[in-house]
C-alpha cells in the first residue's frame, strides 16, 4: 500500500469534530417575591433592589447580554408593571418582557412562561434575577455544549445551608433540591434544552412544580454536565439584607484588576472602588470619568508649573485614583466596550504629558538648568514609551513580562504619579524628575528581557 494512501485512511477515521453549540438566548426569571427582603423593598419586587447604580433585574439582563447572548426573556409577576417598564427599556429588540399568570406558585410556572420564546431553541440559558454573579463566572458554562448546571462545588455553611443541593457522580448532575445532603449547590444557572419544558409538566405531575423538580427529571433521563463555578470568581444569593451587604462587598471588591501593581491595589483602589460604588446610582458614562481624570491632570500640571507643589501634588494623587475610577464604573455598570478603553489610554497619555510639562516648568523656574530640561524630556519619554510597551505587548499577543511584579519598581503608572506627589509636595522638582526617568526606562528595559526571552525559548 501506498504511504499517501495510508495517510488518507488514517485521516478518514479521525474523529469528527462537531462544533460546540452556543446558547443565544437567556431567560431571566424575574417573577417572585421575597418576604425576607421587605424592609428593603417596602413590599415590592426583590427584582427592582439596587445594585452599583442597576437593579438585580437589569444587572442579571445585561450580564446575559455581556456574555454574547442574542435574544434575552424577562418573566415577570409580582409588580409586572414596575418591572416592565425597566426591562423594555433595556436594548430594545433584543430583550423580551413576558407576564407569568401564575407566578405565585414558584419558578417553574416561571419557567413554563418562557416556553413560547425559548421552547424552539436547542439550548437556551437560565438564571434568576436575584442571582449575582462576579465577571467570568458564566462562561464555562455557556461553552458545556450541552444541558449543564452551574454548580459550587465548596460553599460557605451559610450558603449551603439556603441552596439547592446538587447530586453530583462522575460530573453529572443526577438530583436538585433543599432536602439532599450533598456538599454542592447550584449557582442558579443553567443550560437547559427545549424538552426542559416537557420535564416540568412530568414533575408538576409528580407533585414538584418548581425549577429544581423540572431539572431533575431532565437530569434523570439524559446527561445534564455539573459545572464547577471558574476559580476566582464568584456568585451568591440576594435573599435577606445580609446577602445583599455581602454582595456589594463582594462586587466593589471585584472592580480590581489582576495586573494592578502595589500603589493601586493598596492605596489607590480601596479608595477609587468606594467612590465607583457611591457614585454608580448617578449612570455616569465611563467615557465621562475619563474627562474628568484628564481635567484633574491639567488643573495639576499648571498649578505644578506655577510653584505650587503641596496642592499640585495632591491633584495629582487625585488624578491617578480616579483614573482608575472610569475603568471601575465600566466593570461595575457592565458597559466595557474597547472604544470607551482606547479613549481611556489617549487621555491617560495627555495628563502625562502635561503633569510632566508642569513639574519641568517648575524645575526650570528661575534657571536655564539644562539638566532640568534633560530631565523633562527624558521623563515625559520614558513615561510614554514605557506605557506603549505595554500596550503592544498586548495588542500583539506577545508573551507578557511579571507586570505585578514590575509595579514594584513603581515605573507604571500607578507608581510614576506617586513619586511626583510625593516629590512635588516636599517640593523637589528635580527628584521627581529624574526618579520618573530611572524607573521608567528600568521598566522598559526589563519589560523589552521578557519578551525577547521568552520568544527566544519558544523559537
Amino acid at each position: 500500500m501506498h504511504e499517501g494512501t495510508s495517510e488518507r485512511i488514517v485521516e478518514a477515521f479521525e474523529p469528527i469534530r462537531l462544533p460546540v453549540v452556543r446558547p443565544r438566548v437567556g431567560v431571566v426569571l424575574a417573577a417572585g417575591r421575597s418576604q425576607r427582603l421587605s424592609q428593603l423593598t417596602r413590599d415590592g419586587s426583590k427584582a427592582l433592589i439596587p445594585l452599583g447604580g442597576m437593579s438585580l433585574v437589569e444587572r442579571a439582563v445585561r450580564g446575559l447580554l455581556a456574555c454574547g447572548l442574542e435574544q434575552v426573556v424577562v418573566v415577570v409577576g409580582y409588580q409586572a408593571a414596575t418591572l416592565g417598564t425597566i426591562v423594555n427599556r433595556l436594548a430594545p429588540g433584543r430583550v423580551h418582557l413576558v407576564i407569568a399568570e401564575g407566578w405565585e406558585a414558584g419558578n417553574g410556572a416561571s419557567l413554563a412562561a418562557a416556553e413560547p420564546f425559548a421552547g424552539e431553541e436547542e439550548l437556551f440559558v437560565l438564571v434568576t434575577a436575584d442571582h449575582v454573579f462576579g465577571e467570568g463566572a458564566l462562561d464555562a458554562l455557556l461553552a458545556a455544549g450541552g444541558s449543564a448546571a452551574l454548580v459550587d462545588t465548596g460553599p460557605g455553611s451559610d450558603v449551603w445551608s439556603a441552596g439547592t443541593r446538587v447530586r453530583i457522580v462522575d460530573g453529572r448532575a443526577w438530583a436538585f433540591g433543599t432536602h439532599l445532603i450533598e456538599p454542592a449547590v447550584d449557582c442558579g444557572a443553567f443550560v437547559l434544552p427545549r424538552r426542559i419544558f416537557d420535564y416540568h409538566l412530568l414533575a408538576a405531575d409528580a407533585g414538584d412544580s418548581s425549577l429544581a423538580g423540572a431539572v431533575t427529571e431532565l437530569a434523570v433521563a439524559e446527561p445534564v454536565l455539573a459545572v464547577a463555578l471558574p476559580t476566582g470568581t464568584w456568585w451568591h444569593d440576594v435573599d435577606t439584607p445580609e446577602d445583599l451587604r455581602v454582595v456589594r462587598g463582594r462586587l466593589r471588591r471585584s472592580l480590581t484588576k489582576e495586573g494592578d501593581g502595589p500603589v493601586s491595589r493598596l492605596l489607590n483602589r480601596p479608595i477609587s472602588t468606594r467612590v465607583s460604588m457611591a457614585i454608580g446610582p448617578l449612570r455616569l458614562s465611563p467615557d465621562v470619568v475619563s474627562f474628568v481624570a484628564l481635567l484633574l491632570g491639567v488643573a495639576a500640571a499648571v498649578l505644578l508649573g506655577l510653584g505650587r507643589g503641596v496642592v499640585g501634588g495632591i491633584l495629582v494623587h487625585l488624578t491617578s485614583v480616579i483614573d482608575g475610577v472610569d475603568g471601575e464604573i465600566a466593570r461595575l455598570q457592565l458597559r466595557a466596550r474597547p472604544s470607551g478603553a482606547f479613549l481611556d489610554g489617549v487621555l491617560d497619555r495627555l495628563a502625562d504629558a502635561a503633569i510632566l510639562a508642569g513639574v519641568g516648568v517648575w524645575a526650570l523656574s528661575g534657571s536655564t538648568d539644562r539638566v532640568a530640561l534633560i530631565l523633562t524630556v527624558g521623563a515625559t519619554a520614558g513615561a510614554l514609551l514605557s506605557m506603549a510597551s505595554k500596550d503592544r505587548i498586548a495588542a500583539l499577543g506577545l508573551p507578557s513580562a511579571p507586570e505585578r511584579a514590575l509595579g514594584y519598581l513603581l515605573g507604571g503608572r500607578d507608581g510614576r504619579l506617586l513619586i511626583i506627589a510625593v516629590c512635588s509636595v516636599v517640593g523637589q522638582p528635580m527628584l521627581a524628575l529624574g526618579a520618573v526617568v530611572m524607573t521608567s526606562f528600568l521598566s522598559l528595559g526589563l519589560r523589552a528581557f521578557f519578551v525577547w526571552k521568552a520568544t527566544r525559548r519558544s523559537n
